[in-house]
């Protein structure tokens, strides 16, 4: 299993709208930058992610798992998407200061490259930022 972070401003996308959607989910459209979008041409059914919101919170609010691998945005099909459903919810959000104070994810694509949209998350700062939120991967559905 690969792990992943997908940010979204929380009002244009918010993790409360995603939870709605259920085991259905949701498409994970309006990914316009290439690297983004290879990201999630990588990405197998299965596979988590963390669910971020920009804007002013910069924070981790809950997990989802990929249900659909990359395939034509329904209604722009010139770009791709995945599609995401919600897992869990991250009991004490993970801020971003919280990520940079922290020396082990000084590499994290989180610190490195906060714009991109769609970035990979490494097997150990998937159990870190997890432990950090109060969550136990192990007792993910």
């Amino acid at each position: 299993m690969a792990y992943w972070l997908f940010k979204t401003e929380a009002d244009a996308w918010s993790w409360d709208q995603q939870k709605k959607k259920g085991a259905a989910g949701e498409e994970w459209t309006g990914v316009r930058n290439f690297q983004a979008r290879g990201n999630m041409r990588k990405m197998k059914k299965g596979d988590r992610g963390f669910f971020y919101h920009t804007g002013d919170e910069k924070q981790v609010v809950g997990i989802v798992e990929v249900i659909k691998e990359a395939h034509p945005e329904s209604k722009a099909p010139e770009w791709e998407c995945v599609d995401l459903k919600a897992v869990a919810d991250v009991p004490k959000p993970v801020t971003l200061a919280a990520v940079k104070a922290e020396t082990k994810l000084k590499d994290m694509a989180l610190v490195k490259n906060a714009r991109l949209s769609v970035q990979p998350v490494t097997d150990s700062e998937w159990a870190l930022v997890c432990k950090m939120g109060g969550v136990d991967p192990a007792k993910l559905k």
